[in-house]
């Protein structure tokens, strides 16, 4: 793997576009360009801040290696798996949510058909009250699990 395939890697692997890179280092992205394409190469200032942007040595950066590719591929690999894992929990996150509203509001209807039809409790207040009461407890359950969730990824 050569610098200019080296330099593509990371970058990607970093998610920064070329302009993203080149506002970085000071440059126009035009130059970025013609690094990962191999028209040229970077100077010395460049590279040393090129290696702490991606937070990898210069030896690495300019010392061909096949086992560097690897290594970068496993790199974005990794991270994709990641991005992919941290999806999957928001959406698991929002399903239970949206069941734990679900099973308060029909809990609120039960209780409703309830007073209406055994108390013959018809009073819109009461029943405005329950509606009031199912609601704190759903945006209680919401907010208790978001919470929960947010201290488990940190």
């Amino acid at each position: 793997m050569n610098f200019a395939e080296k330099m593509f890697a990371l970058r990607k692997s970093n998610d920064l576009t070329q302009e993203q890179l080149a506002e970085k280092l000071n440059v126009s992205r035009q130059s970025v360009s013609k690094w990962e394409s191999g028209q040229a190469t970077p100077d010395l200032e460049k590279l040393i801040a090129m290696s702490q942007i991606f937070d990898v040595t210069t030896d690495y950066l300019l010392k061909p290696s096949e086992i560097d590719e690897l290594s970068v591929k496993t790199e974005i690999l990794e991270k994709q798996q990641q991005r992919l894992l941290n999806r999957e929990k928001r959406q698991s996150r929002l399903i239970r949510c949206l069941l734990y509203s679900v099973a308060v509001y029909l809990l609120f209807l039960t209780v409703y058909f309830i007073g209406h039809f055994y108390f013959e409790i018809w009073n819109p207040s009461v029943i405005l009250a329950e509606f009031l009461v199912a609601t704190g407890i759903v945006v209680f359950l919401w907010a208790k699990i978001w919470m929960k969730e947010n201290k488990e990824t940190r």
